[in-house]
């Protein structure tokens, strides 16, 4: 069980990006009540309006040119295509046909805003969907996320009733369900990779943020009458975009040299014997072999002592060892830190990260603290004095 320190030290800068993000967007709202209408729909909108048309384009282009392979860009190139497209085609009505197909004043979003305003927000769920769950996006489950929303267009046109703020909400339980695979995703890492630096859920937190805080301007300008409305809205999404496609470019995404690894999964069951030789055979490769001392040590590294495939070996160290790669690996280089320290307590702590197979110093520290209750420092202190 995750403790609330745990938790804190995991997520501490998504809570700042958090407070921060909404902090610029509430401020956004109150300012742009004294932005003057004309300048806003004839300069501002279309200025923006133009460079998240840029962005999209040259982002999609981007991610094709180095998708290298991995589905997941390829799927953030396609929303940013339509959403480029979307917004090239709300240009053209607006300011060459001057048949604008959104009202910018103060009156409440019609059936038909909400309906494009959440088919462009299921675009943006594409990337945190594909990352958390690869190949799960199929044109079958695509159509069934979009006809809920379509169905309820309909119904909303046909009945007396107003359901705008049932449509405004749909998007939320999209997003619902993208959170729920979170904890799922972060554990699939953890059996996988030997340290969680760069790899796990924090930019998918961050992304999701950035959709929370966009999902909330968006309930405010339903609700709002301030006729510069769509100002915040259009800012928060040119920084999304930009934010996203640098990230999604140059973060080592955790899926990649693994999607295609997956051998065809046999049935395989051992007796206690067969486990215990197993057991004994790959605990005396990582004490001789000290294949832990390389931060990029994977799972997939263990066929070289264990050889099966990938899903069986990952049952194998969490029914063996009742924890996770991750942690079954974190074990041997807290034993090899103290190991170090004991033998040379002058040692800079940040040698003794290096030396033991940690990716970093703070990444050291936080997890010794977490193993043992002390700091590298206070457990030196605590052994000399023994």
């Amino acid at each position: 069980m995750t403790s609330f320190r745990d938790s804190w030290e995991n997520y501490k800068k998504e809570i700042l990006f958090a407070l921060l993000l909404s902090a610029f967007t509430v401020l956004s709202h109150w300012l742009s009540r004294f932005i003057p209408v004309d300048l806003l729909e004839n300069v501002l909108l279309l200025a923006i309006h133009s460079i998240n048309t840029a962005i999209c384009f040259f982002g999609a282009v981007l991610l094709f040119l180095h998708s290298d392979g991995l589905r997941v860009r390829k799927a953030c190139a396609y929303a940013l295509l339509l959403w480029g497209l979307s917004d090239l085609f709300f240009m053209i009505q607006t300011y060459i046909l001057d048949q604008p197909v959104l009202n910018l004043g103060s009156e409440a979003l019609t059936s038909y805003m909400l309906f494009a305003g959440n088919f462009l927000g299921w675009l943006l769920l594409i990337y945190p969907t594909e990352t958390l769950r690869p190949r799960w996006m199929t044109w079958k489950r695509v159509l069934c996320q979009l006809l809920p929303l379509v169905l309820l267009c309909v119904v909303d046109y046909l009945v007396p009733y107003d359901l705008r703020w049932v449509i405004s909400l749909y998007p939320v339980a999209l997003f619902i369900m993208v959170l729920t695979h979170i904890r799922a995703y972060r554990l699939w890492c953890e059996n996988n990779y030997s340290s969680m630096e760069h790899i796990d859920a924090q930019w998918i937190v961050r992304y999701l943020i950035m959709l929370a805080v966009l999902g909330a301007s968006y309930g405010y300008m339903m609700v709002s009458d301030n006729p510069c409305r769509a100002f915040t809205q259009n800012i928060l999404i040119g920084f999304m975009f930009t934010y996203s496609i640098e990230q999604i470019l140059f973060r080592r995404d955790p899926w990649d040299n693994l999607i295609g690894t997956e051998e065809a999964d046999k049935e395989q069951s051992d007796t206690t014997g067969e486990q215990s030789e197993k057991a004994r055979k790959l605990e005396q490769w990582m004490e001789t072999e000290k294949p832990y001392l390389d931060p990029n040590f994977k799972l997939i590294d263990l066929m070289r002592a264990l050889p099966m495939n990938r899903t069986y070996l990952s049952e194998f160290i969490n029914t063996t060892y009742g924890c996770t790669f991750y942690q079954f690996v974190t074990r041997y280089r807290i034993e090899e830190a103290k190991r170090i320290m004991r033998e040379n307590s002058e040692l800079k702590m940040a040698d003794v990260a290096v030396r033991s197979g940690f990716s970093s110093q703070s990444a050291f520290s936080r997890i010794f603290i977490r193993e043992t209750g002390q700091t590298p420092r206070e457990w030196c202190k605590n052994f000399s004095f023994a």
